[in-house]
């Protein structure tokens, strides 16, 4: 290629090459021509001046003459480099001498692969952690290095201080969550650009996936000047790499923080179920697990199962225990600590409180409850009750505030609630929930209601209609009935009731016997699963 020439002079030449194809070859096609450089002899380009203008329209990365290009054609398409050979060299060489510089390429890059893949490997094998691994990754790429995990935190870094890595980090989540980035082939490989600390930085991110799941990211951190071709194309082999083994060393690390967690979360169920053999089993498994008994802790239980079996969370106890960890995990605070379980088809978090007079107690309460509802509510997108009972001081009040949080979520639950739900709020229903596991209140549902049953279209016709306040057009409009639907049913009930529930103290009784039916029906049932062994 000595003494070429190339034409325009002012054309770009930083492009790919990786094959070259004669003339003849592309003419009449459509295909792309990306990476791609067409031969041609002069007199050829003579004959065909028009291909010109079509193989640069289809992304041609340059054109050979092999000789001096004809003086007709002095007028070239914008973009597209046209070589002319000082000698004629034909095609076969050109060919070869192509082939053997992309083979020599490809095997650079599958040794330096190999190389960077037998690194990590060892690493990974001897045990080494995440800390140790993405060091050898930043040592390799020699530059700073960080992995995030599939909620974009921080798991791991080096080489770079944790300031501007969490500035760095906050700006790359929209990018890296973006379905259209710039985007290293064959690979889900992104290069992005971003200023953190004063310093425009090049991050080079490599998706971590393990078989169809999508755990996070490598990233590689450039700072100016910015890399060059070269350098990326290492990034990139490095994060590549680094990816598939960084991933195997989350999922192991995942496995025993799932292990240590279904273990805390048995130590949790046997605290609301009280079911220690003696006072030193429960110290000693709280030694285990870290616990302090003496602290003060609230108790929060929200509905798992949404109902669909495919949205989050309803794939099985897996996925709830998934699921009250993230809603665990909100709020965070260095002195509080939080722990998990999924009791039946409810997730359940026990978590300590750093203040200790009861107004600072009860505002921080509602504050994570909130939190907590928000955050489920966003991954079911419907709103997403979470209950919570009086604040237990110490191990031994852990299950009666359990009790109350699980009474409290069936109240809310009934009548449509949703964020915090207090059961000190629902301090009417604590006083009848007294009388409500009695014969005499028994008796008194099943005088009142007679046949209605909850389930059943009357029954849901009636708590329509008291929830209103005896407004027939509200409830009409609730139930999406017309009018006079809502009337005879109204007829009904009342046939059923043996007597007028339009009459205002009817109502009251009505709403008395359905509030004590349900307080009834919830006090057995979380008084069987509380006490199940």
């Amino acid at each position: 290629m000595e003494g070429a020439r190339v034409a325009p002079a002012d054309v770009d030449l930083d492009r790919a090459l990786t094959w070259v194809l004669p003339l003849g070859e592309v003419l009449g096609r459509y295909d792309d021509l990306s990476g791609v450089a067409v031969y041609t002899r002069p007199e050829a380009l003579t004959a065909n001046t028009q291909a010109v203008s079509a193989i640069a329209a289809r992304g041609a990365a340059a054109l050979i003459v092999d000789g001096a290009a004809p003086t007709s054609s002095t007028t070239w398409p914008s973009g597209l480099p046209v070589i002319e050979l000082d000698l004629p060299v034909g095609f076969a060489a050109l060919n070869r001498l192509l082939a053997e510089r992309s083979l020599t390429q490809e095997v650079h890059v599958m040794r330096y692969s190999a190389l960077v893949h037998s690194t990590l490997a060892g690493l990974l094998h001897r045990g080494a952690g995440l800390a140790l691994l993405i060091k050898e990754v930043s040592s390799l790429a020699q530059h700073p290095a960080l992995v995030l995990d599939a909620r974009g935190q921080v798991v791991a870094h080096h080489g770079i201080d944790r300031a501007v890595v969490d500035e760095i980090t906050e700006q790359l989540r929209g990018p890296l969550a973006a379905p259209t980035v710039n985007r290293h082939q064959h690979h889900d490989t992104r290069v992005v650009e971003h200023t953190a600390g004063a310093v425009r930085w090049t991050c080079t991110a490599g998706a971590i996936r393990l078989g169809k799941r999508f755990e996070g990211w490598v990233v590689i951190l450039a700072p100016d000047p910015a890399p060059g071709p070269h350098d990326l194309a290492q990034h990139a082999v490095v994060t590549e790499q680094a990816s598939a083994i960084i991933g195997s060393e989350m999922l192991r690390q995942s496995s025993v923080d799932e292990a240590e967690e279904r273990a805390r979360g048995d130590f949790v169920q046997a605290l609301v179920h009280g079911s220690f053999s003696s006072r030193h089993d429960m110290q000693a498994r709280a030694e285990h697990h870290d616990i302090d008994l003496t602290s003060t802790f609230a108790v929060f239980v929200a509905p798992g199962y949404s109902g669909n079996p495919s949205a989050p969370g309803g794939e099985g106890p897996g996925g709830l225990l998934r699921l009250a960890r993230y809603a665990a995990s909100v709020l965070p605070h260095p002195s509080v600590r939080s722990y998990v379980t999924v009791i039946g088809d409810a997730l359940v978090v026990v978590r300590s409180l750093r203040y200790r007079d009861a107004p600072d107690i009860e505002a921080e309460i509602d504050e994570f409850a909130e939190a907590v509802s928000q955050d489920l509510s966003r991954r079911r997108g419907r709103p997403v009750p979470v209950a919570h009972g009086d604040p237990a001081v110490g191990a031994d009040q852990i299950r009666e505030s359990y009790r109350q949080a699980r009474v409290a979520l069936g109240i809310g639950q009934r009548m449509d609630m949703s964020g915090s739900v207090s059961y000190h709020d629902l301090r009417g229903y604590g006083v009848l929930e007294l009388v409500a596991d009695t014969d005499r209140s028994r008796r008194f549902v099943d005088d009142v209601l007679g046949t209605l049953r909850p389930g059943t279209d009357l029954h849901d016709t009636l708590v329509a209609y008291l929830g209103v306040g005896g407004n027939v057009n509200a409830a009409a409009r609730e139930l999406n009935v017309h009018r006079n639907t809502m009337l005879s049913k109204l007829d009904r009930i009342s046939r059923a009731m043996s007597m007028d529930v339009r009459v205002p103290e009817n109502q009251f009784t009505a709403w008395l016997a359905v509030r004590l039916e349900l307080l009834d029906r919830l006090h057995t049932s979380v008084d069987r699963e509380i006490n199940y062994r």
